[in-house]
């Protein structure tokens, strides 16, 4: 009795120390080795700690050493079949191996690969390992990557995926056969836009593989209008830890969860801290929809766990899986103890109950397949490089690391239906397997696969079954917003559900949860921002009291030009009618008809017509008015001028047809081009709650030189009505133009600047006042005595009162008295 206790005491603590050899950091690792002719180096994480720790981790179990230890396995078998196949693709040459356990450290990752490298030295710097297989993690994959490249030989990863890797400029020996976390990322977001999710949360890990998808995460959350994230952590490293820091930050976290409104928690971390989370969220009962990356998607340490149910729908993501053919069979025979090695015997000594039905049914499907297919994208690549056919290959074993690595980068082949080749990055472009945790049985067989997902694609649902999984509507928190508001994002930290943010100036929104929309720009957004209102026309319409005025100024304008133009036809023979120039009075009377009638097109809303045709006529009757004003002041001076030198020139200037014919002709000209070539046309102003509509001048050159060209031949008139200021003057006639002219120019003077800085509904209306005092003061200054006179005061209008003031004036004046 004492013996067999002594007999268990003995082995008990023997099975205790070869645990803890492997990864004690003072006695060699743990490996397998067997020769051949090709060396293929294998790294895997069998141990989960090292011996820096006293306290155990939660995954110092049995599963996941016999993960760890089914991964070796694989390698091993893939292998052993490649050298045992009828059709060997190398031929004559054998591969051999030589495997080592990481303990999932970076540490001891790196001495492990020293030992693989073990040959390269400064007089032997080519290693007898020709490529390597592993490591798992990314983390401890960077570490090794950086140490590989030293001597260029490949490095083939089967389940790291971080993007950083692809970065061939630090990682040139880098390849995988998974595919890259921009990928799995750009897939969660497609997967949380096919639930219709508004808000999630993040959380990531603090090592290469978390930091990066929690961060690309975000910045693609980021970017989109209608998903925002509530809150986002990084775990520590030593999360999984069952010490107070640790226990601390967990219940942040839980509680953060527990109080937001997140409908979807992606957890993009490796699989220790996914287990410490999903056992509190058990525990408090969280329900809610979890996204799992591809490290802890197919965990047969967490699907199990009792009460799974009550933590919430579980998504996740693996690349595209398959299964290693006969490996299963492998693990099941008694082959697996036909072989003797250094990890095998490990596992027999921690396990010796164990039964081959239950090791088969923890094999890691997806993981195991990846490192299938690294070992045959190593056998495809040494089949080119040795020149391999059906027969015989030409070229010895006796190669370098690089030139397998060149090798290796350009194989393009399908390997049990899945066609595998590595784009510039390493990377190879499969998709992704979407999978549903299935609570009614909680074991690995929950697991189902619902869906694909190809990269840079949208998310393919297996069948209609299935859509069912992907409605989240009892999970959706956010509140329905009132008209005017909506649920916005407003900083990529701030908490958004139940936020409902009032629509901004210029947009709408009609309540219930949808988004603001822009109102056209003919629209303007209500007060309480429900709808939107059109814009009003902002011109001064035929009804308004202002342009009612301007309308009646007009009209009696022109009944009294024609009134005037009647009463000059009537007494056109009479001296005073003489004296204004005759029949040209008639032709001045015209033009400003018709500036009165042109002054009538600036009132109401402009059109093309109005605008194209307004200012160019006003132009051209304003001239031809003036010029006939200057062809009158030219006869009077020809009439009374004595200086026979000056006589005969001066009178060839008394032509009024050919004086107003040529003045005004100068301006129809112009005006003409300007309507043909760069016509006035109206043009919108769309403000804020109004649409402004005025006519533009098309060329402002046109427009101030036709003003400016006015402006001088009205500045004509009044220096010769100046000039002939002494003349005998009965009718007072020089003097009403000189007044006539000078209320012209101030008019246009004062219009310009007006003109240039007035923009409003009332820039048309300015116009006509122009016009209209213009010709008010040409009519009542100068016409209007004229006039008076004809019909009041008519004992003057006869030549001999004309010839008794002329005598007089000059008698005055001591002058000869000529009449002619």
């Amino acid at each position: 009795m004492r013996l067999s206790l002594t007999m268990f005491l003995l082995r008990l603590i023997m099975s205790f120390v070869i645990v803890l050899l492997p990864c004690s950091g003072v006695h060699s690792v743990l490996h397998a080795y067997s020769p051949g002719d090709i060396i293929i180096g294998g790294l895997f994480p069998i141990h989960s700690k090292t011996n820096r720790s006293t306290e155990p981790g939660p995954l110092c179990c049995d599963h996941y050493e016999i993960r760890g230890f089914l991964h070796t396995q694989v390698m091993i078998y893939a292998i052993r079949e490649i050298n045992q196949r009828k059709s060997r693709p190398l031929h004559n040459y054998t591969i051999g191996y030589d495997i080592y356990d990481t303990c999932a450290d970076v540490s001891f990752a790196i001495r492990a690969t020293h030992k693989l490298l073990k040959n390269h030295s400064c007089l032997l710097p080519e290693p007898t390992t020709k490529a390597v297989i592993g490591e798992s993690s990314s983390e401890v994959s960077i570490a090794v990557a950086r140490v590989l490249a030293l001597s260029s030989v490949a490095q083939i990863s089967y389940s790291a995926s971080s993007e950083l890797l692809s970065r061939k400029l630090k990682f040139p020996t880098f390849l995988r056969t998974i595919p890259s976390d921009k990928h799995q990322t750009m897939a969660i977001v497609k997967l949380v836009e096919k639930c219709n999710c508004k808000t999630v949360g993040i959380v990531g890990s603090d090592d290469e593989y978390g930091k990066y998808g929690s961060d690309t995460l975000k910045d693609m959350f980021n970017e989109m209008k209608d998903i925002c994230i509530e809150f986002s952590e990084i775990l520590p490293g030593d999360f999984s830890q069952k010490d107070s820091s640790a226990n601390k930050i967990l219940d942040e976290l839980v509680g953060k969860i527990n109080n937001s409104t997140a409908e979807v928690i992606i957890l993009f971390t490796k699989e220790s801290n996914v287990y410490t989370i999903f056992q509190a969220a058990i525990k408090h009962s969280l329900n809610r929809v979890w996204i799992a990356s591809d490290a802890w998607s197919t965990s047969g340490n967490l699907s199990p766990l009792s009460g799974i149910e009550k933590a919430g729908k579980v998504f996740g993501f693996i690349s595209e899986r398959n299964e290693v053919p006969g490996f299963e069979d492998y693990v099941n025979s008694a082959m697996l103890k036909e072989t003797t090695n250094d990890i095998l015997e490990n596992f027999r000594t921690l396990y010796p109950n164990c039964e081959p039905i239950n090791l088969a049914n923890m094999i890691d499907q997806d993981a195991s397949y990846n490192i299938y297919l690294a070992v045959e994208v190593i056998v495809e690549g040494l089949r080119h490089l040795l020149k391999c056919d059906n027969h015989q290959c030409e070229r010895s074993p006796n190669f370098t690391a690089l030139e397998l690595l060149l090798e290796i980068k350009k194989v393009n082949f399908t390997v049990n239906n899945t066609h595998i080749y590595f784009d510039s990055n390493g990377d190879p472009l499969i998709g992704y397997d979407i999978l549903y945790w299935n609570m009614t049985e909680p074991n690995q067989s929950c697991i189902q696969k619902i869906g694909e997902y190809e990269p840079n694609e949208k998310i393919i649902v297996l069948h209609d079954g299935y859509e069912h999984l992907f409605d989240l509507t009892a999970y959706n928190c956010c509140k329905t917003c009132e008209p005017g508001h909506e649920l916005k994002k407003q900083n990529k930290w701030k908490v958004c559900c139940n936020d409902c943010v009032k629509c901004a100036k210029g947009e709408y929104s009609a309540g219930n949860g949808t988004e603001c929309k822009r109102c056209n720009e003919r629209q303007y957004s209500s007060e309480n921002r429900d709808m939107c209102v059109k814009k009003d026309n902002d011109t001064l319409k035929w009804s308004h009291p202002f342009i009612i005025v301007l309308t009646v100024l007009q009209v009696f304008g022109i009944i009294v030009t024609i009134g005037f133009a009647v009463v000059f036809t009537i007494y056109r023979r009479t001296p005073i009618v003489k004296a204004v120039g005759g029949y040209m009075s008639l032709v001045e009377l015209f033009s400003l008809l018709f500036c009165f009638c042109v002054s009538l097109s600036f009132a109401g809303n402009p059109s093309k017509t109005s605008c194209k045709l307004g200012m160019p006529l006003f132009g051209i009757a304003s001239s031809l008015c003036i010029s006939c004003i200057l062809a009158n002041l030219l006869q009077i001076l020809v009439g009374f001028n004595f200086d026979l030198k000056k006589g005969s020139w001066i009178k060839n200037l008394n032509q009024p047809l050919g004086v107003v014919t040529i003045v005004s002709g100068f301006q129809v000209i112009q005006c003409v081009l300007w309507m043909t070539y760069y016509a006035p046309h109206p043009v919108e102003i769309i403000l804020d709650k109004t649409v402004f509509t005025y006519c533009h001048s098309g060329s402002y050159i046109f427009f101030y030189t036709m003003l400016g060209y006015n402006a001088f031949l009205t500045f004509i008139c009044f220096l010769l009505a100046l000039q002939g200021k002494r003349l005998p003057d009965l009718y007072k006639h020089l003097s009403l133009i000189t007044i006539s002219m000078l209320l012209f120019l101030m008019v246009w003077i004062f219009f310009i600047p007006i003109h240039v800085n007035l923009i409003g509904k009332y820039t048309q209306a300015i116009q006509s006042i122009a016009i209209q005092i213009s010709c008010y003061g040409i009519l009542f200054c100068h016409l209007a005595p004229k006039c008076y006179i004809m019909l009041f005061r008519k004992e003057i209008n006869n030549e001999k009162a004309i010839t008794e003031y002329i005598r007089k004036h000059y008698e005055q004046s001591n002058m000869p008295v000529v009449t002619s």
